[in-house]
């Protein structure tokens, strides 16, 4: 059953920027063109996450003369991209939304493809990446994190990796509902399990700029999947407690029989010393990801938001309240 209204079938676009004033018009006058094209209306909702340069002037001086409503958020501090995300669907108009870069990585068919495929009766469509060209530690990162995402986390996560999600107003619902501090938006749609299926697409090259996906957020990221989503770090850490035991015992049981059969051996004070570093390393990673844990239970205990919205301004309004 389509869960896609008559009055709201249109598309929420969620754009979250940092600081891109090199590429924003070019942005800009792209999907603008775009709109012109498609036969469903589009609304923008651009998400400033702290920028300090111009990019927000010159979003609010586009003339957007094909985009049905386009908005402008502002946050008080930068809180990362997952979180521009989340304030762009609250703020969503029509009952489906999805999120893209300003760089134009990111082929505009995706919102036409993924529109066809909701109008099916889908709640999501997952967009998985063909191809990219970006440098190989990225791809081995994205690589790497999909396989251990499918592995432990969420077992339908696309092996090349999905980059964007489209979702109708029961997901819009579902993330509006539950504000996750410190978690991936894809995964919690994702492990949601609504009835979904998958596109694939060739992306571009970044259009301008620099990436402000820097290695530090994709540590974060990383972490950030595996607490909220996975057991598997604890599992692990209770797996290698007991065969770090089980090593410790074979050894002294060894050193104990070498040393009733052979009274002149010395006491390996090597073996002990290795034994010790060994366990307290590994009693270190144990507490702390067991403190990883602890701690987004205390921040979730404290409520304090995942965002805060600084400003939210009507750039183009033409959609009846």
């Amino acid at each position: 059953m389509n869960t896609i209204s008559e009055k709201t079938k249109g598309m929420t676009v969620v754009v979250p920027y940092l600081n891109e004033e090199e590429g924003i018009e070019q942005y800009c006058k792209a999907v603008n063109e775009f709109a012109a094209t498609i036969a469903f209306p589009l609304e923008l909702i651009f998400v400033d996450d702290g920028s300090t340069d111009c990019t927000s002037e010159l979003v609010s001086q586009y003339a957007f003369t094909n985009i049905d409503r386009v908005k402008m958020i502002a946050f008080s501090k930068n809180f990362g991209s997952h979180c521009a995300i989340r304030a762009g669907v609250l703020h969503a108009s029509y009952d489906i939304c999805t999120w893209m870069g300003s760089d134009l990585q990111e082929p505009f068919e995706f919102l036409t493809m993924s529109y066809e495929r909701m109008m099916e009766g889908y709640d999501a469509v997952y967009v998985e990446k063909n191809t990219i060209k970006v440098s190989a530690a990225n791809r081995c990162f994205s690589k790497i994190y999909s396989s251990l995402m499918r592995k432990y986390a969420v077992s339908n996560y696309a092996s090349g990796g999905i980059s964007n999600i489209v979702f109708n107003r029961k997901i819009i619902d579902l993330l509006n509902n539950n504000i996750e501090s410190n978690s991936s938006i894809m995964l919690q749609i994702m492990d949601a399990g609504f009835k979904n299926c998958t596109i694939s697409l060739d992306y571009n090259e970044r259009s301008a700029g620099v990436s402000k996906w820097t290695f530090s957020k994709k540590i974060k990221l990383f972490i950030d999947s595996f607490v909220a989503f996975s057991f598997m770090p604890i599992r692990m850490v209770s797996i290698i407690g007991v065969l770090i035991f089980i090593l410790g015992l074979i050894i002294g049981v060894f050193t104990l029989v070498n040393k009733i059969l052979n009274p002149a051996v010395p006491v390996g004070y090597s073996t002990i010393a290795c034994i010790l570093a060994l366990g307290f390393g590994i009693t270190n990673i144990a507490l702390g990801i067991i403190a990883e844990y602890l701690w987004r239970a205390y921040d979730a205990a404290r409520k304090r938001p995942a965002f805060i919205v600084s400003s939210v301004v009507d750039v183009k309004k033409t959609i009846e309240e």
